[in-house]
Formats: C-alpha cells, structure tokens, sequence
C-alpha cells in the first residue's frame, strides 16, 4: 500500500498541476489525498483505478478549500465552475515535476528539498535527515521553496533541451538523495524503503533515456543497480543489519551488478569523470571482488581520494576514512576521522560514532569501542541499526 501511494505521488501532483496549476495548493491537497487513501484503502480495498481515484479526492480537495477562503472567490468560481473529474492520461509527468521542482528561481538547497518531498514523498524529518540539518530549518525551506515556485509564474511542461543542463545538477542529486532514503536503513518498514529505492531508479532511467549524452546520469544510474544489487543480503530474515565484510555474496544480484557495470563503462569512455562515475566505480570494486579480503582497497582508496577533491564534505571524508583503516591500519582510520569530528554536520548522524567504534574495535580499544557504539545507538532512530549496533557493544563484554 505504501509503495503504491509512494510511486503514484507524483504522478497525481503532476496530473493536478498541469490541470489547476498553483504548485503550492496542489502539493498540499495530494497529501491530504494520499492520507484519505491510507485509511479508506485500507479498509475498503484499492479501487479499480487508484490513481484517477487520488486525483479526484485531490481535485476536490482543491476546490473546497478555494471555496472556503473567501479572498479567492474569483478564483473558486472559476475552478469550481469546472468538472473535478479529471481525465487521467496514461503519461508519467514524474520528469516535468522533478523539472519544475529544480525551478532555477529556487535556490539549490530549495530545489532539492521541495523534489524530496513533491516526487519522492519523504517526510519533512527524513530530508531533513539528509540534509544534516535541524526538522524546523527544513520545513521553512520547503515553504519558501513553494512560495517561490507560485511567484515565479511557472509553466508545467517539460523545459527544452537547452535550458535542462541549468537543472541536471539538483535533478541528479535529488534522485540521488531519494535512493540514499529508500537504501539506506530507517524506522519505516523494509517494503517502503525498497519501493523507495526502486523508483528512485526507475526515475534515473527515464533521465537516461532524455538526457543520454550526459555522463553523470549514467553514472547515477550504474552506482543505484551496483548498490541496490545487494539489498538482499544487507540483513538476516529477522531484521539485523550484514555488514558488507560479512554479507553472503552469492545473494546479490548478479545481473543488477552487470547492467550496472556496462552502463558506467560507457559512462567512463564519454566525457569528464564526476562524481557519481567515481561512486559508482567505488561500488563496481566492491560487487567485484569475491571477498572483503580480496577487495582492492588501494584502489578504492585513491578513488575517494579524487572524490574528496571534487566535492569535499565530511560525509566523504567518514567513507576514506574506512578505505585508509583497510590500507593503513585502524589507527590511521581513526586520524583521518578526527580530522572531521568537530564538524557540525556531523552533529545530525550517528555515522562518525559507529565507524569511529568499528575502527577503535579493530584497535583493541574495546572500551572506546563500546562507548562510541553507545553515542551511535542513541543517535538513530532506525530499529535495524540499534539492534546491530547493541549487538556490537554486547560482543565487547
């Protein structure tokens, strides 16, 4: 149920949006929308047609509430004067949404967060999270961020060719940041971020398929099938997180891992090397190798090197930092961590305490081990993590 409301998301808002156009009002009432169906879907089943069924309630939805403000009575005559049954096409407006979201009279941070939310339904608290920053900060973003797409006159189709590059920046790393949702573990049932993680791709495929030339889309594209590959073992039938040094690799999927492979080898021979190219090549040393031992650390290593040059950040610092304890030793790990553990974004994730407690582990300082899984366990709110990382602390006893 949720993966469906999830997929059918933007589609509706689209559907609504080109119909009544107000970017704002619409996203709103599709919400509403999706909340009405979770309940009524729920008890009564899906209907024989469950999207023209959202874009009806979310029509309506629009309708009376112009109706009931009465300083948009023109306006509510006017709309309400038509038929809210809309007549649904079988066209997906997910790209023109994810398009219009990256409006260039939006800041990048707005653009990115009104995407996450409008085309990947994430909560506010979840982009939030992606974003290392505070809930309240990213609920004003959003709002400003939709009032900014009502002022500036938008029109809802798909921007020609020449104006897309000005775009592909904050379209890429938005679906970027939808799969990192669906991928990586949370509070919200397993179903629900795997659903997540395949739209995110499904979405970067239709991108490849408008925009083919462009190296970072590929690049995009190859590093989800190469990560996504290895859902399936990433956790026990119970829940419990598999590390990757652990991870029966015989359940990953193989042909995800080739089609990943072929598309960033015709990535890497078509233009300047970026960094989703360097993730992606990251990921392909990993599906690769037929062990964590026999994995090519070196090289892994000097790939997040080049990655840290290009887009340096504490988050690609923490990833080096396992790279340089798996050539270098954990004591060499651990330096590269302090050289970010003042950084304030890193304030919002539990990440630098759980690698910092792995390493520490791996230098028999079992007592800064414990305590730095401790610091991580209270700082996520995934069920999975807490149970691996209790698991972690408990085996140092």
């Amino acid at each position: 149920m949720e993966g469906l409301l999830r997929e059918l998301a933007p589609q509706v808002i689209a559907i609504v949006v080109r119909r009544f156009g107000q970017f704002d009002a619409v996203e709103d009432a599709v919400q509403e929308a999706l909340l009405k169906a979770s309940v009524e879907w729920a008890e009564a089943g899906l209907p024989d047609h469950p999207r023209s069924w959202l874009v009806t309630v979310a029509s309506r939805m629009l309708v009376d509430e112009w109706r009931r403000d009465s300083a948009r009575r023109r306006r509510e005559e006017a709309v309400a004067a038509r038929d809210v049954r809309v007549e649904v096409s079988a066209r997906d407006d997910s790209l023109t949404l994810l398009f219009l979201c990256c409006h260039p009279s939006l800041p990048a941070a707005g653009q990115i967060a009104l995407t996450l939310r409008a085309v990947g339904g994430l909560t506010t608290e979840e982009i939030a999270n992606a974003f290392l920053i505070s809930r309240a900060t990213m609920a004003q973003r959003i709002s400003r961020a939709k009032q900014q797409i009502k002022d500036s006159g938008f029109t809802f189709m798909l921007p020609a060719s020449g104006e897309r590059p000005a775009r592909l920046a904050a379209v890429r790393q938005v679906l970027y940041l939808i799969f990192n949702a669906g991928y990586t573990p949370s509070s919200r049932p397993a179903a629900a971020s795997a659903d997540l993680a395949t739209e995110a791709i499904r979405l970067t495929r239709l991108l490849h398929e408008l925009q083919p030339g462009d190296p970072e889309v590929a690049g995009l594209l190859a590093l989800m099938l190469l990560t996504d590959a290895r859902r399936a073992a990433r956790a026990t039938d119970d829940g419990t997180l598999v590390p990757l040094a652990q991870q029966d690799r015989s359940r990953w999927d193989a042909r995800q891992i080739a089609e990943g492979t072929r598309v960033l080898a015709r990535a890497l021979g078509s233009g300047v090397v970026g960094p989703y190219q360097l993730q992606a090549a990251i990921a392909a040393l990993h599906d690769e190798a037929s062990s964590h031992a026999t994995t090519d650390w070196p090289q892994i290593l000097a790939l997040y090197t080049v990655l840290e040059q290009l887009t340096p950040g504490p988050v690609v610092t923490l990833n080096r930092a396992v790279a340089v304890a798996n050539v270098h030793g954990p004591r060499a790990g651990l330096a590269t961590l302090a050289t970010i553990a003042t950084d304030a974004k890193m304030a919002h994730t539990h990440r630098l305490d759980a690698v910092r407690g792995h390493l520490l582990e791996l230098a028999g300082d079992y007592d800064g081990a414990r305590e730095s899984y401790r610091r991580a366990m209270r700082g996520t709110a995934s069920p999975a993590e807490q149970r691996y990382l209790s698991l972690q602390e408990a085996n140092l006893r």
